[in-house]
């Protein structure tokens, strides 16, 4: 790099346009710089996951996990691989090398499982083979609370608080915890089956075969064409009951006869209260690739309108914010990175004594760091805790090296006795 040093001495004002450049493009950066804790990092690994209704965490493991393991074991790069059985879900996760493509390690494994599906137990769900997504997490968690019945708290934040949070750019899925949502439940009554010597399958095969719209063909002119539709579908308590679950001697046994039949909610399998008071929580996930702090301002400025929807007694609280630990954590390193270099030069101060090579070595440190900003902004990057680290490690290698450069100049200025404008050419090239 001596011809850098050599032109910068000879075309001082040419090389001060130049870092000027680096400067202008290096604020623009800064200003454009999506902020996030990590940077996006994809893992290689892979998640199978199949169901089976009813199944124990023995049979799961017999009939179903190890004919997964069996047949992804077969896929070149696997680091690691381990498996979850219990009761009617079994879970395989195979992590790969670093090295592993996770698309076409993804595939691979998608293509071994596909081999073995006929010989899987019948009544299994298909596998839900999916790649391992950092970006799944939820990044914001809030707490619709209401003094009303979950239920009540549930409709509205399904309906309407989730729906208008959905349409925020950037916002992937929206998950309700502590709610009930609306359910009709069919509760049978087994001595009531008994007597008509029936089980519960008869009654779920009636509800899935009679409860159901069926196409019913289309009618044609010469301007328009309408389909029709047979509306199988019960639209009422009353209709469900009507439905037929066999034809016996004595007449029909429809679903009323042996079952109380409710328009009620779901079984609450979550509970989240907020200072006592019931409340229906909404975790919100970003889509992959977003920025979390992009993301978490859109959701926030959209709570402010939302807010003046709310009906009498509802009030939305944000109970989780991820992107408080990463202003916080990048707010830390950044504080760091200024006082690392404010310490550099006065080191740089009180070993050479000189004020002026100390003004030197220290304009080194911001111009680099902003000139970066611009490269980090080009290529995609993020401000995130491991690039500011890179800098403020950064940050110690520019002083050196300003240090040494400086100290050669000066070396040659007293030793060999050369004027500033041949040491500040000489002195660097020494140095290469």
């Amino acid at each position: 790099m001596q011809w850098l040093a050599a032109i910068s001495v000879r075309r001082p004002v040419l090389a001060s346009v130049i870092i000027l450049v680096f400067l202008v493009v290096g604020i623009l950066g800064y200003t454009r710089l999506p902020v996030d804790r990590f940077p996006k990092i994809d893992f290689p690994t892979v998640s199978v996951v199949t169901r089976q209704d009813g199944a124990t965490p023995k049979e799961i493991e017999t009939e179903i996990t190890d004919k997964i393991e069996e047949a992804v074991n077969t896929v070149a790069g696997i680091d690691e691989l381990r498996s979850v059985s219990s009761e009617g879900i079994s879970q395989v996760l195979v992590t790969f090398v670093l090295e592993k493509n996770i698309d076409v390690a993804a595939q691979e494994v998608r293509d071994r499982i596909a081999r073995i599906i006929p010989d899987l137990p019948e009544g299994v769900d298909a596998p839900i083979i999916e790649k391992l997504d950092p970006d799944a997490a939820p990044i914001l968690n809030l707490a619709l609370v209401a003094d009303r019945p979950v239920r009540e708290i549930t409709e509205f934040a399904d309906k309407t608080l989730r729906r208008q949070l959905e349409s925020v750019a950037g916002v992937g899925q929206i998950t309700l915890l502590g709610g009930r949502l609306r359910q009709i439940n069919v509760w049978l009554d087994p001595m009531r089956l008994r007597s008509y010597n029936l089980t519960a399958p008869d009654v779920q095969r009636a509800l899935r075969a009679q409860n159901v719209q069926i196409p019913a063909g289309t009618v044609k002119n010469a301007a328009s064409e309408a389909g029709f539709r047979v509306q199988g579908k019960a639209r009422s308590v009353e209709e469900i009951g009507l439905l037929i679950v066999r034809e016996a001697q004595g007449g029909l046994v429809r679903v009323r006869d042996v079952a109380r039949i409710e328009d009620g909610a779901e079984e609450q399998v979550t509970v989240a209260r907020n200072n006592g008071v019931p409340s229906v929580v909404l975790s919100i996930r970003k889509q992959s690739g977003t920025n979390t702090v992009a993301v978490v301002d859109a959701v926030n400025e959209k709570l402010v309108d939302v807010k003046k929807l709310l009906p009498a007694g509802y009030s939305v609280e944000v109970v989780r914010d991820t992107s408080t630990v990463i202003r916080t954590s990048v707010h830390a390193v950044k504080e760091h990175l200024v006082l690392g270099a404010i310490f550099a030069a006065i080191v740089v101060l009180v070993f050479l004594g000189n004020s002026r090579a100390t003004l030197i070595s220290a304009l080194a440190i911001p111009t680099s760091i902003i000139a970066a900003f611009g490269v980090m902004w080009a290529e995609g990057l993020t401000l995130n805790v491991i690039s500011l680290v890179a800098l403020a490690l950064a940050v110690g290698i520019v002083i050196d090296d300003a240090i040494i450069v400086v100290e050669n100049i000066f070396r040659h200025m007293e030793e060999k006795k050369e004027d500033s404008f041949t040491a500040s050419i000489e002195g660097p090239r020494e140095i290469g």
